[in-house]
Order: structure tokens, then C-alpha cells, then sequence
């Protein structure tokens, strides 16, 4: 079976199916909620001024909002279902609105990943957006080339922190991540940015259901070479890789490609630092910066 590529048209590529660029919204289904609520205030004869002084939004958010230039986060959705008595017809787009906070190539990845009972990740560059701080999260899109709008940052932020409801999900699913030494040791957004990352990251693994392994530098034999990837498992026991790479995703289902990387990943793990010296190890870097 062929891996699928996520982000883009059955029939091809992003490019080849003329979808639209990876950093732009999902304009349609956002600029469908902007005129259904803007519908939903004329009707209930409200200013925008009365709406937000209402929910707690400048009138300027509420225009942003139903003009379709801004996506508006699921608080807000769900508070402006309410104030309008839309009887729902706000909220039934509030997962579809939540997923176009994303580049296009991770809105379907994000799905999967938001109902998995099992992820494992390996990580080359950064850490994983699931493990990230706010401040830490903020610094790797603004690094973004060509530069991000400050709009598309902080969307892409608040999106990135909304995944990370995973962590309080019940049941609980099985969390690990193999990250590289020079991951941990790389100092993006400064000093204090990266204290508050390494602080999370000593948080987040005392949870039961999360490890955190650091590959350190010196290892003679690496079985990750090829580059990051993560395994997802879902309720209905479907395994699957997903892999990224630039702005480009595919999604393994075929069950040969994915026991490979089952066994890749469980290489990895052996070649890592445990647990528990995994986290010594963050503790020391913590001690120094």
C-alpha cells in the first residue's frame, strides 16, 4: 500500500492539485463561520460592540472573526453559541474551525494524534510541539523563513498549546520521545526560554503515562539516521507512522513500513539514555544555563 500524504488532494500533490499554500488557513470552513456568526448577530439585532462586551472581545476581534481573517479559539465559539442562541449551529464547526489553526499538512495528523490511545516520537530538530512551552513555541515560528504574519504565530501557538490537552485526556494514553542531546542543548529563544523548557520537560515525565529519553552525543551506533518520525496507534488498535519533512507529510498505514519503524524506534530506545539518567541529564543542563 502507498503512504498516504496528508494536507493534500487524493489525486496528488498540494502543488498538482492546486491546494492552497501550507502557512494559509483553512479559509473555507473559517470564512463559512465568520458569515454564519456575523448572520447570527444581525439576527439577534446585537452591535459587535455588544456581542464582545458580552464574551470578552474588543469589537475589532468580533469583525476579525466574522470576515473570516482570524480563528476564533473554541472558548469563544462556544460563548458566541450560547450569547446568540444558535442552538449549536456555532459549535458543530468548532472542530473543523479548530483544525485550520494548523499548516495544511498537519490538520489530518493532528486529528489522529488528538484521539491516539499510543504516540512515540523521535525528535531531530526541536522539541515536539506535545512537550513545548509557550515562550519555547513562540521562538520556533518566529524563526519560521520566510517570516510568519504575527496573526499566523500566535494562531499557530494557541493551536499548538490546545494540543497538549492530550496530557489531561482520560483514559490516559501512552506517551514517549526519544529527542536528541543537541535538541535539549540548543538554546532557541535564549536563556530563559529555554529554562522554561527544560523545567517542562522534567514536569511533564514525573506524569505516569509520559517517558523522555535523551540520545546522547557519544553513541557509535544510531538507529534514527534516516531522520524524525512518529508511531500512533488509535482505540480501534490501527498502527501507523507519520513522517515530516520541510512542508511535506505522508502517513504510513501499510503494516510492513510501520512494523519496521516499530522495530526502528525500538532501537532507538535501547540506544538512548533511560528514563530516569535521561532526566539527570536535563537536570544538569537546567543546573547550567
Amino acid at each position: 500500500m502507498e503512504p498516504t500524504e496528508l494536507g493534500t488532494d487524493v489525486e496528488g500533490t498540494a502543488e498538482e492539485a492546486g491546494s492552497r499554500p501550507e502557512d494559509d488557513p483553512g479559509t473555507g470552513v473559517v470564512a463559512a463561520f465568520g458569515r454564519q456568526l456575523k448572520l447570527l448577530r444581525t439576527a439577534a439585532s446585537m452591535e459587535r460592540t455588544e456581542l464582545g462586551g458580552r464574551l470578552g472581545y474588543s469589537a475589532s476581534s468580533i469583525a476579525s472573526y466574522e470576515q473570516g481573517r482570524r480563528i476564533p479559539p473554541p472558548r469563544f465559539i462556544e460563548r458566541a453559541d450560547e450569547a446568540l442562541g444558535a442552538g449549536g449551529v456555532l459549535r458543530a464547526l468548532k472542530e473543523e474551525v479548530a483544525r485550520a489553526q494548523y499548516p495544511a499538512f498537519f490538520r489530518d495528523a493532528a486529528k489522529l494524534e488528538a484521539e491516539a490511545v499510543e504516540l512515540h516520537i523521535y525528535d531531530t530538530h526541536v522539541i515536539n510541539g506535545l512537550l513545548q512551552t509557550e515562550d519555547y513555541a513562540r521562538a520556533v515560528f518566529q524563526m519560521r523563513r520566510p517570516p510568519l504574519d504575527e496573526d499566523t504565530i500566535e494562531q499557530r501557538v494557541a493551536a499548538r498549546m490546545l494540543r497538549q490537552e492530550i496530557f489531561a485526556r482520560k483514559p490516559l494514553p501512552t506517551l514517549s520521545f526519544v529527542i536528541e542531546a543537541s535538541v535539549v542543548t540548543r538554546p532557541i529563544g535564549g536563556r530563559e526560554v529555554t529554562r522554561g523548557q527544560l523545567e517542562q520537560l522534567l514536569l511533564y515525565a514525573q506524569h505516569r503515562n509520559v517517558e523522555i529519553q535523551v540520545m546522547p552525543h557519544d553513541r557509535e551506533e544510531h538507529g534514527g539516521l534516516a531522520g524524525p518520525f512518529t508511531l500512533i496507534e488509535t482505540r480501534e488498535s490501527r498502527r501507523m507512522a507519520y513522517v515530516e519533512v520541510q512542508r511535506h507529510s505522508r502517513l504510513y498505514t501499510d503494516r510492513e513500513t510501520v512494523r519496521e519503524m516499530e522495530v526502528q524506534y525500538g532501537i532507538l530506545r535501547a540506544q538512548a539514555l533511560p528514563p530516569r539518567e535521561s532526566l539527570t541529564f536535563i537536570e544538569k543542563l537546567l543546573g547550567e544555563t
